[in-house]
């Protein structure tokens, strides 16, 4: 953790946030290839609404594991990068799934659900650990997230 005593943080505060970090690096990028997966292969009446919508979630998605992986080495620790090391310790599973568009919301949706969470649980370790530099992502991450939920699960009708 070379960066800790430059950022003002301790190292023991920096290695706890990269792990978890780590962690949402991880379900950020098994969501990201189920959603292109989806926006591949969806089909259907509802193809010309959530194909570019699928799109649109995935460019977001890749711009946000940068940033995420970014945020590690900041810290001074190094991004997991291989996808068998994402599939151990990724919440989120790889999706079979991709074709039908109410499955692949509802697919989306339980994503956002372990992202946010996950968020949630670095937006305390950072506060007590006084690293605003997390916190802040993290919560702007749960602010733009909780919309696309509600927009989700209005398209789906709840």
């Amino acid at each position: 953790m070379k960066n800790a005593s430059f950022i003002g943080l301790k190292e023991d505060d920096c290695q706890k946030i990269s792990e978890k970090l780590n962690v949402l690096l991880a379900n950020y990028s098994v969501f990201y290839q189920n959603t292109r997966g989806s926006h591949w292969n969806i089909k259907g009446e509802q193809f010309f609404t959530l194909h570019p919508k699928f799109e649109e979630l995935y460019n977001n998605l890749v711009l946000k594991i940068d940033e995420i992986a970014e945020r590690i080495l900041t810290l001074g620790a190094t991004p997991a990068h291989n996808y068998s090391d994402y599939l151990n310790v990724s919440t989120i599973k790889e999706s079979k799934e991709v074709t039908d568009g109410n499955k692949s919301v509802e697919i989306i949706l339980n994503s956002f659900k372990v992202v946010i969470e996950l968020q949630r649980e670095l937006l305390d370790m950072s506060e007590k650990a006084g690293d605003e530099g997390t916190n802040s992502q993290m919560s702007d991450y749960i602010t733009e997230q909780e919309k696309e939920v509600w927009m989700y699960n209005s398209f789906l009708g709840k």
